[in-house]
């Protein structure tokens, strides 16, 4: 596991350059944690390794998603839009408009200027989707990049499924919008082929009195890097974050959250599970809660667990809090990497289970306390089915070592 990131006693400002990025004169913080957001791709110069955002990624293998280039294609998607809802496609240049916010990175950045249209779903004012709504985009082997924004209106009940799979390389700023009251589960399957590579921001704002669950679960492609901002636009909103990953041998995924506490009476809840095996597997958490000054009476935890299959694999899990005000009801965080659990092992033998079985059943317990959240149930059996492959891979690789 790394060493916390710094996160410091940084001086806090308003932000002139948000205001003038379209999203508000709206207090930033001056931190290394924190790029300022940025619509200009000069504003995001191609990293080198030593940034703080960046020191955890595979510079070389990331490298088409930050050079800049031609307008690309987007993936090939499949799926409904149902009655009632709105899907417009319109100029990247009203992205602007209708942003949570700007880019935070150069992938982000990038994203929005080779995208070749923006995608627009309205969901209306009370509107209640009887079905998930899944939504299927194909990679078929080049680069691709898109710009998508979602707004579900105010009291509207909604569960909407993002399937991503196919190969090659795909660079994504989505911007997902949740009005007052509204109940949103938003689910991301990255079921990649083992060459494809995927970066991209996704910015959600929940609104007053809202309650959102956002699933990821990661089970494929060679490098994942997800950049995941959520905040409030007022008090009483509810948000709740999970995730699920497992990492093969050469593998890269690394899932990084900030949720920014900038109203009071908010909650937050995230907890991501991952578990390695193989040579070279690396895994990347890095949870970021910012708790405003004005955002008194909320209550967070974010939580980190990651399961060592084999030798040869790595960890980072990297939990922050950044407090501005003591009058919250509470803050946490956890973060623990290590191999199974020796009494649960334990346990399981006692009553006569195979060591192999036992094994296999705690890592089943592991992720389907995750799993069983998502709510749509041929996801969560495509799931549990990419689970049980994962597992006898590692079981192959045991008895090969023997």
């Amino acid at each position: 596991m790394s060493a916390p990131e710094r996160n410091g006693q940084e001086e806090k400002k308003l932000s002139t350059t948000a205001a003038a990025n379209g999203i508000g004169a709206v207090e930033t913080v001056a931190s290394h944690l924190h790029p300022t957001p940025s619509w200009n791709v000069a504003d995001h110069p191609k990293p080198t390794g030593m940034e703080e955002i960046w020191r955890f990624t595979p510079l070389k293998r990331l490298a088409g998603l930050l050079t800049e280039g031609d307008v690309l294609p987007g993936l090939d998607w499949e799926g409904e839009t149902p009655a009632g809802v709105e899907f417009t496609v319109m100029p990247v240049s009203a992205l602007r408009d209708l942003a949570v916010e700007p880019p935070v990175d150069r992938v982000a950045a990038l994203a929005v200027a080779r995208s070749a249209e923006l995608a627009l779903m309205r969901v209306p004012a009370d509107t209640e989707l009887d079905q998930a709504n899944v939504h299927v985009g194909t990679g078929n082997g080049v680069e691709a990049a898109e710009v998508f924004v979602l707004e579900v209106g105010a009291n509207s009940r909604a569960t909407i499924v993002f399937h991503y799979k196919g190969s090659g390389s795909y660079a994504a700023k989505y911007d997902i919008r949740v009005g007052d009251g509204a109940e949103v589960n938003l689910v991301y399957v990255n079921d990649w082929d083992a060459d494809a590579i995927h970066g991209g921001q996704i910015s959600l704002e929940v609104g007053r009195d809202a309650r959102v669950r956002t699933v990821q679960a990661s089970l494929g492609g060679a490098v994942i890097r997800l950049q995941e901002n959520a905040r409030f636009a007022g008090p009483g909103g509810e948000l709740e974050q999970y995730g699920l990953y497992f990492v093969d041998a050469g593998q890269h995924i690394q899932h990084r959250l900030f949720v920014d506490h900038n109203a009071p009476k908010t909650r937050s809840n995230v907890d991501y599970r991952g578990a390695l095996q193989g040579e070279g597997a690396n895994s990347v958490w890095i949870g970021d809660v910012l708790i405003r000054k004005v955002a008194e009476g909320i209550e967070t935890y974010e939580s980190n667990k990651n399961l060592v299959l084999t030798d040869g694999c790595r960890a980072d899990s990297v939990p922050n809090l950044e407090i501005e005000t003591g009058e919250i009801e509470g803050a946490g965080h956890s973060s623990t990497t290590g191999r199974f659990d020796d009494l649960q092992l334990f346990y399981l033998r006692s009553r006569g289970i195979p060591e192999a079985e036992a094994r296999r059943l705690v890592v089943h317990g592991f992720f389907n306390d995750i799993i069983r959240r998502i709510g749509v149930p041929e996801i969560e059996e495509r799931l549990l089915v990419q689970v049980e492959k994962e597992l006898d891979m590692a079981a192959e690789a045991m008895r090969a070592a023997q």
